[in-house]
């Protein structure tokens, strides 16, 4: 393997298998590891009080599995429940979740972490869907009161009013 060239700006951290090494010094400064080692940069870093919802639990499981090959058997374990327990609530990740156990089962854990991003944005994803139903639905509750009570469409955020494209006939 080919040695690899990192550069770390003033007050950036990477860790080097398990070990925080931080640019203390007013200038960029540039390793080069030659041998193979765990490598992650500060902006690829997940701490455990930022692990916090369920796509971000499957990253820092994968982050320790990782840094921390000696303890890989309990991570592993914590992995595979929060994984399944994902896909289970969010079937559409079913691709994605399926190429990050790809990658753990053939131990290249690096390349898990960079596809578990993709899990972190699917579920940003998800929930920001899930959100604007709710807003919608909402929207409707309060727009069906309103005409309930004599008030007309142009209450809320949208005053022009929205079709609905559910298909129930309540736009």
């Amino acid at each position: 393997k080919m040695p690899l060239k990192i550069h770390i700006k003033s007050g950036q951290q990477i860790i080097i298998n398990g070990a925080v090494i931080e640019n203390a010094g007013p200038r960029n400064v540039s390793l080069v590891v030659k041998n193979e080692a765990s490598i992650l940069r500060s902006s690829d870093i997940l701490t455990p009080e930022n692990a916090v919802t369920p796509a971000s639990r499957v990253y820092y499981a994968l982050q320790c599995m990782y840094l921390f090959p000696g303890q890989k058997d309990k991570y592993l374990r914590q992995f595979n429940e929060l994984i399944d327990s994902y896909v289970e609530a969010a079937p559409s990740s079913r691709e994605t979740v399926s190429a990050i156990k790809d990658y753990t089962d053939q131990e290249q854990f690096y390349y898990a972490l960079k596809k578990a991003q993709d899990l972190i944005k699917h579920e940003h994803e998800v929930l920001a869907h899930v959100q604007q139903e709710f807003v919608e639905k909402l929207r409707d509750s309060t727009d069906s009161g309103n005409q309930r009570a004599g008030g007309g469409r142009s209450v809320g955020a949208d005053a022009g009013g929205l079709a609905d494209d559910r298909g129930t006939g309540n736009g």
